[in-house]
């Protein structure tokens, strides 16, 4: 079971998430903001740089899955 300390904050893809490709994103947590390793939650989304993610899932130390944020 993952870190639910990161599970419901929102961050921004810094490399391309998507199927077959291990994305990066950036989360402002504990008063700075720190580099993770992502995935999309479902497996299958296509997440661009820029866009804004809900982590959903933390796998320490550094992996997160992501879901896209829409109307914010």
């Amino acid at each position: 079971m993952g870190d639910a300390s990161l599970v419901g904050l929102v961050g921004r893809v810094t490399g391309t998430v998507g199927p077959g490709l291990v994305g990066e994103v950036i989360v402002r947590v504990r008063g700075g903001a720190e580099h993770f390793l992502a995935h999309p939650a479902d497996g299958a989304a296509r997440l661009e740089r820029g866009t804004v993610v809900l982590v959903v899932e933390h796998l320490p130390p550094r992996t997160v899955y992501v879901e896209a944020v829409y109307g914010g």
